[in-house]
C-alpha cells in the first residue's frame, strides 16, 4: 500500500519534469476541457435536476407543519445542494464518467505501446498526456458543479411549486434567507480538489496498466473505485478545514 502511494506521488512529480512548450499544453488543455465538459453536461444535468426535485419533495413532505415556516424547505434544499449534493454527488458521478474514460484511454495507449513510443522519442509521456487532463478537470469541474447547483435548486422549485406544496414566494424566499456566500466558496474549493483527485488517480491507474484489453477494463474499474474513495475522504477533510 505504501509503495503504491509513493509511486503515485512520484508520478505526480514526473508531470512537471521535462515539459513541452506552454503553447502545446494550452491547446491540449482546451481540447481536454471541451471533451470533459461537453460529454458530461447531459448526465450532470439529469442527475442534479432529479436530486433537487427529490430533495424538495421529501423535505416538504417531512417539514410541512403549522409550527415550521414553509420557506424552511427552500433553506434546507439550498444548503444541502450547495454544500454537499452539487459538489460531492456530481463529482462522484463524474468519477464514473470522466475517470473511467481517462483510465481506459491511457490504459489502451499503454498496452498498444504508444506511451513507450513517446518515451523513446524523448517526450515526457506522463506530462504530455496527463497534465492537460488534470488542469482541464480542475477548470471544468467547478463549472459543472455550478451548473449542477443551479439545476438542483430549479428541480426543487419545480417539484414543490408545481405540485402545490409551496408557493413560489416561499421557496425563493427560503433560498435567499440568511444566505452565506462563503458556502459557494466551499463548494468551488471542493470541486477543484475533487477534479484534481479524480483526474490524477484515474490517470495513474491507466498510465501503469499492464497486460491486455481485460486489464484495461480492470484499471478503469479500480480507477473509479479509488476516485470515489478519494473524493469522500477529501470531502470530510475539507469540511473539517473550512468550517
Amino acid at each position: 500500500m505504501l509503495s503504491v502511494v509513493g509511486k503515485y506521488f512520484m508520478f505526480i512529480g514526473s508531470l512537471f519534469i521535462n515539459r513541452e512548450r506552454p503553447s502545446v499544453y494550452i491547446k491540449r488543455i482546451i481540447d481536454e476541457s471541451i471533451l470533459i465538459g461537453t460529454q458530461s453536461v447531459f448526465i450532470v444535468a439529469i442527475v442534479s435536476l432529479f436530486i433537487g426535485a427529490v430533495s424538495g419533495l421529501q423535505t416538504a413532505h417531512n417539514l410541512i407543519s403549522p409550527m415550521v415556516p414553509l420557506y424552511t424547505v427552500g433553506v434546507i434544499v439550498r444548503d444541502m445542494t450547495i454544500l454537499e449534493l452539487a459538489p460531492t454527488i456530481t463529482c462522484i458521478v463524474l468519477a464514473g464518467k470522466v475517470g473511467s474514460n481517462i483510465a481506459g484511454g491511457l490504459g489502451t495507449m499503454r498496452i498498444t505501446e504508444q506511451v513507450d513510443a513517446m518515451d523513446v522519442m524523448g517526450i515526457n509521456s506522463a506530462s504530455y498526456l496527463v497534465l492537460p487532463k488534470v488542469v482541464a478537470a480542475m477548470l471544468t469541474f467547478p463549472m459543472l458543479v455550478s451548473m449542477a447547483g443551479f439545476l438542483s435548486l430549479l428541480g426543487g422549485y419545480m417539484s414543490t411549486v408545481f405540485t402545490g406544496l409551496l408557493s413560489s414566494y416561499d421557496y425563493v424566499y427560503g433560498i435567499r434567507f440568511q444566505f452565506l456566500e462563503y458556502n459557494i466558496f466551499v463548494a468551488i474549493v471542493k470541486s477543484v480538489v475533487f477534479g484534481y483527485l479524480i483526474s490524477t488517480v484515474s490517470s495513474f491507474m491507466g498510465y501503469y496498466t499492464k497486460g491486455g484489453a481485460l486489464e484495461v477494463g480492470q484499471s478503469s474499474t479500480v480507477a473509479v473505485t479509488n476516485s470515489c474513495i478519494a473524493v469522500l475522504l477529501a470531502d470530510y477533510f475539507i469540511a473539517q478545514l473550512l468550517f
